[in-house]
């Protein structure tokens, strides 16, 4: 892929911001870590060395203790690996664990009590557990990843809706355009939060944890592409009245190849400058509705449940409104600052013509 001198100009301010570029380049290297985070975070070994054969549990089935040669109750549950750890520590055998050994699902008792445990090294819960007894770090990692990719797939739908709109009113103009200004006015005047509140107390309990998140994906996109329009509206508009629009269709190009080859790539200053901000929009809407618990069905690691468990608990629990506070002003300031840095660097006042 090559590209034109002028975008390369672009890129090359943007690194050139340094609070931009290395915001980018951790944010990038923390949504790939979270990839692998049943690697560094679980209540699964990372593997197992038993009777000569190796296993690696962290991303198969689920096994029974009957597997590794444990006998009465324990075999025919499913395995703590944890206890196996201590199970094999005088033996031959080997069993690997991540660095933190609790799952965000996994609860921990205190003397077979579930409740709030505060930050304690020798039992690898760094930032404490929440009230039900589950780690504070690996819900907060895990709902890291949820939530950048929920924002990712956000921004994508977004961007698919409002872009291919907006390009079209301002090219088509007319009626077609008169049409969907009076059906965007009516759609954005709809309140988005009691819309949630109904679908999500009609859908039945027995839906799945996938499906009712893609429910909330969906119902998020469809009040949110409408900002997005008039931008691409104006910007089609102003591309469309160019000289090379009119060269390429007196040439004979259709209007697809128009839109698509020579109107949309010229409006790319306009959709790169939105898409931090679009994906911070939906980091900060799906933290919202979880704290008001409307948004990602129980028991999703998430950050927004921590904040809301973290106030009804601020004085016996401190730790849990703490950390997830601290962890959600560090994902929106580094998205911020790639906004920042990406609108500075495709400013199209600064880059209109060529050197």
């Amino acid at each position: 892929m090559h590209l034109n001198p002028l975008t390369l100009r672009k890129l090359k301010r943007f690194k050139a911001i340094r609070r931009g570029y290395y915001s980018a380049l951790l944010l990038v290297a923390l949504t790939v870590l979270s990839l692998f985070a049943e690697l560094m975070i679980s209540d699964r070994a990372v593997f197992v060395s038993y009777n000569g054969e190796w296993s690696f549990p962290t991303y198969g089935g689920v096994e029974l203790g009957a597997r590794y040669g444990l006998s009465g109750s324990a075999a025919v549950t499913p395995v703590n690996y944890r206890d196996l750890q201590a199970h094999f520590a005088a033996t031959e055998h080997t069993v690997v664990m991540p660095l933190i050994p609790w799952g965000p699902y996994t609860n921990d008792t205190v003397d077979g009590i579930l409740r709030a445990q505060a930050p304690d090294s020798a039992r690898r819960h760094f930032l404490g557990t929440d009230t039900t007894g589950r780690d504070v770090l690996s819900r907060l990692v895990y709902g890291f990843r949820t939530a950048i990719f929920f924002a990712l797939a956000f921004t994508v739908l977004t961007y698919l809706i409002g872009v291919t709109i907006g390009c079209a009113m301002g090219y088509f103009g007319g009626l077609f355009d008169l049409l969907f200004q009076r059906i965007i006015e009516i759609w954005s005047n709809i309140p988005f939060l009691y819309m949630v509140i109904i679908v999500f107390s009609v859908i039945p309990n027995t839906f799945d944890i996938s499906t009712r998140i893609l429910l909330l994906l969906l119902i998020m996109v469809l009040f949110s592409w409408t900002g997005l329009t008039y931008y691409m509206r104006t910007e089609t508009y102003k591309e469309k009245a160019r000289d090379y629009t009119a060269a390429a269709q007196v040439l004979g190009a259709g209007t697809w190849r128009v839109l698509f080859r020579h109107i949309l790539p010229n409006t790319i200053a306009t959709m790169m400058t939105f898409i931090p901000f679009t994906v911070v929009s939906a980091i900060t809407a799906i933290t919202a509705l979880d704290f008001l618990g409307w948004g990602l069905p129980p028991p999703t690691p998430s950050i927004g449940e921590l904040l809301k468990q973290g106030t009804a608990n601020l004085t016996t629990a401190p730790w849990i409104v703490s950390a997830a506070f601290v962890v959600l002003v560090f994902i929106l300031a580094v998205v911020t600052f790639i906004g920042e840095a990406v609108r500075e660097a495709f400013d199209p006042r600064k880059f209109t013509l060529y050197r």
